[in-house]
């Protein structure tokens, strides 16, 4: 495996007003590992996200400012790739968050790399905590909180950074939904003394067996909305109805009106 140990240049592409990274899973694991040796106090930010992101960006100040200030912005969804591929990007992938968290545990097995869990229920955490020891009994979790469903009060938010910190984990994996989970993470990235933080939505119940994960095939050929919408449709069909065809039309015209779309940039920590 080659990490970026150096500044390398990689294609972006923009997306109603946003700039989304065209990274596979494996490489945005090694900036992961990237910013694990170089240590120096300063937290990065992974957003993982699809169509649902760049909508939300594209009509809220607020998340387009916070989505496009992370260190990577890497396309959860199909719908970005399908445009990414539109404008001449072939070998653009997919890099879901559940992705990304299945294959850092895969090396952290290896390099005994640790992980802090924020988010999701107290019996979910349980269960995630006890199947990733099982499962990688080479990765170290440090720590997991699961915040109640209310405002933590500043008292409250300033306790969980300090124990967030005082575990030192390599990577904080923050499961709150989005846009909440990327919000969270970039409000605190000046607090918090973690490598990378990164916000994996329902990868937590994913892997703790809580709620079932499309196949894979399933997701490669860019189904994996229906495959969820199926298992979970209270909580996903207003998303995928409402916010789907919306996407669906402005991408559209975005399309139609050939603007310019790639740009290229250097990523890697000096």
């Amino acid at each position: 495996m080659e990490s970026p140990t150096h500044p390398i240049v990689e294609p972006t592409v923009n997306i109603l007003g946003s700039r989304v990274h065209l990274l596979s899973t494996s490489r945005t694991v090694d900036y992961i590992e990237t910013w694990i040796r170089l240590r120096d106090g300063e937290c990065r930010q992974i957003v993982a996200t699809g169509f649902h992101g760049l909508l939300e960006a594209s009509r809220n100040e607020k998340v387009h400012a916070v989505l496009n200030s992370a260190e990577l912005w890497v396309p959860d969804g199909i719908a970005p790739v399908w445009i990414a591929r539109l404008r001449g990007h072939r070998d653009a992938v997919r890099s879901p968050g559940p992705e990304i968290f299945a294959e850092f545990l895969n090396r952290a097995n290896l390099n005994g790399y640790s992980s802090y869990f924020y988010g999701d229920t107290e019996q979910t955490l349980a269960a995630l905590t006890e199947a990733v020891s099982e499962k990688y009994p080479g990765h170290r979790a440090v720590g997991s909180f699961s915040p109640p469903f209310r405002p933590l009060t500043p008292e409250e938010d300033r306790a969980i950074i300090d124990r967030i910190n005082e575990a030192r984990p390599d990577v904080l994996w923050v499961a709150l939904g989005q846009p909440k989970q990327d919000i969270w993470i970039h409000d605190r990235l000046s607090r918090l003394k973690v490598p990378a933080a990164v916000g994996v939505g329902a990868a937590f119940a994913f892997v703790a067996g809580t709620v079932p994960r499309c196949p894979e095939w399933i997701g490669r050929a860019g189904f994996e909305w229906v495959f969820r919408l199926l298992a979970e449709p209270k909580k996903l069909w207003r998303r995928d109805f409402f916010d789907g065809p919306r996407f669906i039309y402005q991408a559209g015209l975005e399309l139609l009106r050939n603007e310019p779309s790639t740009d290229r940039r250097s990523i890697t920590p000096e």
